[in-house]
């Protein structure tokens, strides 16, 4: 199995074999969250407009995401976890969420198009992840880790530490999280939510981002018709 380290929007159109896209702050903290809490289904889009054409259609949808980090308006939820997590309780349950971002969201769109599979990256699902992908009765011959980084046009240290991660745990290559943590935690990506200055922004979204290994399944985008879809998949260990 080869592991294959890209970078940003253009290195999301060159992925291929399995597709990790990365986002960590916030996109794919986020995603998982609306599935553990009872989301039926996610639906990506590039644009907010393709959002709200799908919610005129269907009962029960739940519109989330951002532009430039910014809550869209008409939108139900931002793209900021602790605000998913304080919603009152029931507010995902059954639903369809249809989620818009400008790095996660925006990569894994273009990935579907030439990837075999597809699978949405974070610290939270991490470990999940490498179980998924060791536990294949044949491995991949090739593994593509996608840091989306800021709004996928410059590299961002939680993306390409979560890279790190993950390399670490498919591989055996070497890890220091500690390391890791100082680098993201004094960049600006993190810094900019510590100074609690944009209310879009809120203090406590990295501490969720930065939490390793919180759910035991994985999420899997691909083409159903003309939409990009989200399941959601049990993590299994494999049997010796």
């Amino acid at each position: 199995m080869k592991v294959i380290r890209e970078s940003l929007v253009e290195g999301a159109k060159r992925a291929h074999g399995v597709a990790i896209i990365i986002d960590v702050f916030r996109a794919f903290t986020v995603t998982p969250l609306f599935f553990h809490l009872g989301a039926q289904k996610v639906i990506l889009v590039d644009h907010p407009e393709e959002a709200f054409s799908i919610k005129s259609k269907y009962k029960d949808i739940i519109l989330a995401g951002e532009v430039d980090e910014q809550l869209i308006p008409g939108f139900d939820l931002g793209n900021s976890p602790s605000e998913t997590i304080r919603k009152p309780k029931g507010f995902l349950k059954g639903k369809i969420v249809v989620q818009r971002t400008t790095a996660g969201v925006n990569g894994v769109i273009k990935a579907v198009s030439q990837a075999e599979i597809v699978i949405l990256g974070s610290y939270v699902m991490a470990k999940a992840i490498s179980r998924y992908i060791l536990s294949q009765n044949s491995l991949p011959e090739v593994v593509t880790l996608v840091a989306m980084g800021r709004r996928g046009a410059s590299r961002a240290p939680e993306d390409e530490g979560c890279a790190d991660y993950l390399e670490h745990l498919l591989t055996g290559t070497h890890y220091n999280y500690l390391e890791t943590l100082e680098r993201i935690i004094f960049d600006e990506t993190a810094q900019k939510f510590l100074r609690g200055d944009k209310m879009y922004l809120p203090r406590e979204d990295p501490l969720f981002c930065l939490q390793r290994d919180l759910f035991d399944f994985v999420l899997i985008a691909g083409k159903e018709k003309d939409q990009v879809t989200v399941t959601k998949k049990e993590s299994v260990v494999r049997s010796e």
